[in-house]
Formats: C-alpha cells, sequence, structure tokens
C-alpha cells in the first residue's frame, strides 16, 4: 500500500472527527463542571494552584493548558473546548493507525470511521473537560507500547527502541496527568503482553519505561492522597443503572442521562453488542502458538507485529491486545468500586470507546467475512451512530446559559442571589459577563458573598445560609434569586442525602420566611432549579 493511501486511511477519520465536533461546538450551554475548569484556569499564580491542588491534581496538565489559552485568547466556549475537540480528532486518526499496525488499511478505515462517529466521543470531544484529552493520550499510549514490545533489534536497534520508549512514558504519564483513570489501561497492556511470553529484553523495556512513568506521577500521587476520595462522594457503587449507561457508552449508543435515548439506540446497543461478543470470539479463535523467543517485531518495520510470529499468531495476538484493553479497565473499576470507594462513572471508562472501534473493524474487514456483508454491517452501524450525534447539537441538558439570561431579565432593584451549591456561581458568572455594566444588572450575591467581580473557584461546596443569616436575608432582599443544581441526591451516597437534605432545608426555610414563591427549571439531566422568593406576594 503506498504511503498517500496509508496517510489517506488515517486523514479521513480525523478529518471527519473534527468536523463532527466542530460543528456547534459552541451552541452547547456550558455546564458546572467546566465552569469549573474555566474558573480553575482563569485563576493565577498561588489561586491557580490551590484550585488545582483542591481537585487532587485531576486534569492538571489540562487545567494548565487551558490557562495559557484562555490567558492568550479568552474564555469563549469556542476556545475553552477547542482543545477537546482536536483531541478527537487526533483519536480518530490515532485509532486508524493503530488498527493499521494491528491489521490491514480496510480495517483502519473501518475502526477510524466508527471512532470518529461516536456520540460519547463527540460529546466529550465539545467540553471543556480533559477526558477527550485523555482518550488520545491512551490510544497514543497504546501505538507507543505497540513500537516498544515489538523492537527485537540488537544493540545495532537501540535507537529505534529508545523513541518508542520515551513515546511511551510520555503518552502514559501525559494521559495520567489529564486524568487518573488512564492508569487502568495499564494492566491491560500487561496481560496483553504477557501472552506472548516476552523476552528479557522486551520485560525490561516495559519494566523500566513503567517505572519511569510512575516516577513522573509521583507528584499527582501526592495531590490525590492529600486530596484523598472527597471529590468521589457523589459516585455510586454499581447498579443496573449504571452498568447499563456504560453499554450505552461503549456501543455509542447513548449518554445517559444527558441525552434522551433515540427511536434507534436500542437497535445500536443489541447490534453492536452482539458483533463485539462476535469479533472477540473470531479472533481469539484463531489458532497458533506464542513462541518464547517470539516478538512482534518484523516484516514491516521496527515495531510492527510480525516477524517471528505465526500469521495466525500474530492476528491473535492483536485481538488478545484489543480485546484486553476492553475489557480489564472495566473489571478494574467494578472491582475497585466494590472494594473500595467507587469510580465507576461511564465517562472514566471512555478509554474504552476507541477499543470497541478498532475490535469492530478489525473484525468487520477480517478475510473470513465476506466483504460485502463486513462493508454493508459497517454502514448500517455508522447510520445508526449517525442517527445518535445528530440530535444531540445544541442541545443543553444543563442550561445554564438560559438560567441566567431569564435571572438577568427578571431582575429589579435590590435583588439577592443565592446558589446551592456554590459551585453554580461559577456558571452563572461565566454567562454574567465581566463589564462594569454587567456587574450592575446582577442580583447581589448572598450566597456566596463575594461580588460577582471576584472571580473564584468553588469546587464541591455545599454551603448553606444558617437561620440567622437566612433573617437577614429577609431584611436586605426584598427578592430572593436561590439557584440551585447538584444539589444532592435523595437516594445516593450517604454524602449526597446529606447534601440533598440541606438543601431541602434552605428551600423549606426560605419558602416559610417569604411571601411567595415561583420555581422554573432549565435542562434535565442536572436541571438548573431557579426559584424567585419574594416578600409580598404576586398577583
Amino acid at each position: 500500500m503506498t504511503d498517500w493511501r496509508r496517510a489517506l486511511v488515517v486523514a479521513l477519520p480525523a478529518a471527519l472527527a473534527l468536523a463532527l465536533t466542530l460543528h456547534g461546538l459552541a451552541a452547547r450551554s456550558i455546564w458546572i463542571d467546566e465552569s469549573a475548569s474555566v474558573t480553575i484556569a482563569s485563576q493565577h499564580g498561588h489561586a491557580l494552584w490551590a484550585g488545582i491542588a483542591h481537585d487532587g491534581g485531576n486534569m492538571l496538565v489540562y487545567y494548565l493548558v487551558l490557562h495559557v489559552l484562555v490567558g492568550a485568547f479568552g474564555d469563549s466556549e469556542l476556545v475553552v473546548r477547542l482543545p477537546s475537540a482536536l483531541a478527537t480528532a487526533a483519536s480518530a486518526g490515532l485509532v486508524s493507525l493503530l488498527a493499521l499496525r494491528l491489521f490491514s488499511a480496510r480495517a483502519a478505515l473501518a475502526a477510524g470511521l466508527l471512532g470518529a462517529v461516536s456520540l460519547p466521543l463527540v460529546f466529550w470531544g465539545q467540553n471543556a473537560r480533559s477526558y477527550a484529552s485523555m482518550v488520545a493520550f491512551v490510544v497514543a499510549s497504546y501505538l507507543a507500547f505497540l513500537a516498544l514490545v515489538g523492537d527485537r533489534g540488537d544493540v545495532d536497534d537501540r535507537g529505534h527502541r529508545r523513541w518508542p520508549w520515551i513515546a511511551y512514558v510520555l503518552t502514559t504519564v501525559l494521559g495520567c496527568y489529564m486524568s487518573f483513570v488512564t492508569v487502568l489501561v495499564v494492566p491491560a497492556q500487561l496481560v496483553a503482553l504477557a501472552v506472548t511470553r516476552p523476552g528479557r529484553r522486551t520485560l525490561r523495556s516495559v519494566g523500566t519505561a513503567l517505572g519511569v512513568a510512575a516516577c513522573a506521577c509521583v507528584p499527582l500521587a501526592l495531590l490525590a492522597t492529600r486530596r484523598g476520595s472527597g471529590q468521589l462522594f457523589w459516585v455510586v457503587r454499581p447498579n443496573a443503572t449504571g452498568l447499563d449507561q456504560l453499554a450505552n457508552y461503549l456501543a455509542s449508543s447513548a449518554v445517559l442521562p444527558n441525552f434522551h435515548p433515540t427511536a434507534t439506540s436500542d437497535a445500536l446497543l443489541v447490534l453492536s453488542g452482539v458483533l463485539v461478543v462476535a469479533a472477540g470470539a473470531l479472533g481469539l479463535a484463531r489458532r497458533g502458538t506464542f513462541p518464547r523467543s517470539a516478538a512482534p517485531a518484523g516484516a514491516s518495520g521496527p515495531g510492527s507485529i510480525a516477524g517471528s510470529f505465526e500469521p495466525a499468531s500474530r492476528a491473535r495476538w492483536a485481538y488478545v491486545l484489543v480485546v484486553s484493553w476492553l475489557v480489564v479497565p472495566v473489571a478494574l473499576d467494578l472491582v475497585e468500586s466494590f472494594v473500595g470507594p467507587s469510580t465507576f462513572v461511564p465517562r472514566n471508562l471512555l478509554m474504552c470507546v476507541p477499543a470497541v472501534a478498532v475490535l469492530l473493524g478489525a473484525a468487520l474487514t477480517d478475510g473470513r467475512v465476506p466483504r460485502p456483508l463486513g462493508w454493508s454491517v459497517l454502514a448500517v452501524l455508522l447510520v445508526l451512530r449517525g442517527l445518535q450525534v445528530a440530535p444531540s447539537y445544541g442541545v443543553s441538558p444543563e442550561n445554564w446559559r438560559a438560567a441566567t439570561r431569564d435571572v438577568l431579565a427578571h431582575t429589579e432593584k435590590g435583588d439577592c442571589i443565592a446558589f446551592y451549591p456554590s459551585d453554580g456561581r461559577m456558571a452563572f458568572d461565566y454567562y454574567l459577563g465581566h463589564t462594569r455594566a454587567d456587574m450592575a444588572r446582577a442580583p447581589r450575591p448572598v450566597l456566596p458573598r463575594a461580588p460577582f467581580d471576584e472571580v473564584r473557584a468553588y469546587v464541591e461546596d455545599y454551603a448553606s445560609l444558617d437561620a440567622r443569616d437566612l433573617a437577614r436575608t429577609v431584611r436586605s432582599c426584598r427578592r430572593l434569586w436561590l439557584v440551585t443544581s447538584h444539589s444532592g441526591e435523595p437516594n445516593g451516597t450517604a454524602a449526597s442525602r446529606a447534601n440533598f437534605e440541606r438543601f431541602r432545608t434552605l428551600v423549606a426555610a426560605a419558602q416559610h420566611d417569604y411571601a411567595s414563591w415561583h420555581v422554573t427549571s432549565f435542562g434535565w439531566a442536572s436541571p438548573v432549579r431557579v426559584e424567585l422568593l419574594a416578600r409580598h406576594r404576586v398577583a
């Protein structure tokens, strides 16, 4: 296959993914977590590091990159979401490149297109969070891992081993600094490596790489230890609802509860599930053994998984690599979430979505599958995936833009505003604006009390108004806007239930002290609840 055709196989999915993520990039309202990203990245000096440390170091490099971008180009939705859009495009291209190295050009094109037309990847590619970047570094880590374990050169080939080694360390470390959960793919890589019965040189290369990566992540581990598991207070243990959400994530059939399922979501989920199981069985059923001294080095250059592998063994090892990528992180997360603090959130396993694309792309283009059938099924999958992506554009499950506009449009002189939790203040402030005129038209903040011209990070701050504070507020504020979102869950964890009870107490006390109230909601996944309370009844 000519070089330009190889480049085209990689470039087409990347271009498609970029187009899908750039379309309507600024149309959806930011949500609380995005507002936290922007607010933390907007800080300077000690305040910036304090915000990063409060998040336990998670997304550390992402915050620093966003800090530079915001300082240079401002904090518009387009600017703060652009890094994620570019990362998603890179992920699709890297998925194609990975499938090209593992399987064939046809598999690469199929896998890349499936990686591009994926609702979870497009959605997080339109988010000012680090998950899209984490996925890109995970796929890049797999590419570097392939090159590293595939190099069986002698002393004269040290240079070939050096660059894959460096690339593997860098991509793995950067992935961890984008999100802690990147570490889940390392055991998956080691499982695949163990199947080949690697020689000492390969074990030494991988071992030293992981040792250096672990040392580089020590600062991250210290920050995480200092923060503890408190930031995961809201995550419940795996249940039927969570497993259903994860299955839809992996199949790219839905992103629940952010978007309502479409008429074809279940069909895509079932078809994808059947095909993934069949693809895994098809690949792992191949015959072939892995000789102890054999390594995936070989025919197409350093890092290729050809070489001393038998063709059947080579193909089977490729499937082992991809299946372990899909299965091991999920299994580890489930175990961790049952025996320790739960981390079972579908977006934490977003790095497994590309594995599904590679697995399906390889199986549908496998020589044992009739070509017309394989391409027909691929076309059906792409159409069904597109039918999930299209309705998501411009839809705001947590609509802070509309909520802020509604409050500002109906604010009167002497109004006050309170946020529960205080995190909502960041999203409101984002759409309020930062000019003197913007500040003048806003209600006076009483929870938290800092004026709007002081941009502060409020993360998981569930402060409330006690009886004395509320009485003072009623005396000084003719009307009170009470804005709430992510206020806790009545059936969630103990901390979530406590936060929800605090919310109910605050609402009940405010409604008791004010003569009238009116509630409006914006969004549905985590709706923004806007309640206007007044001392005098309004006709």
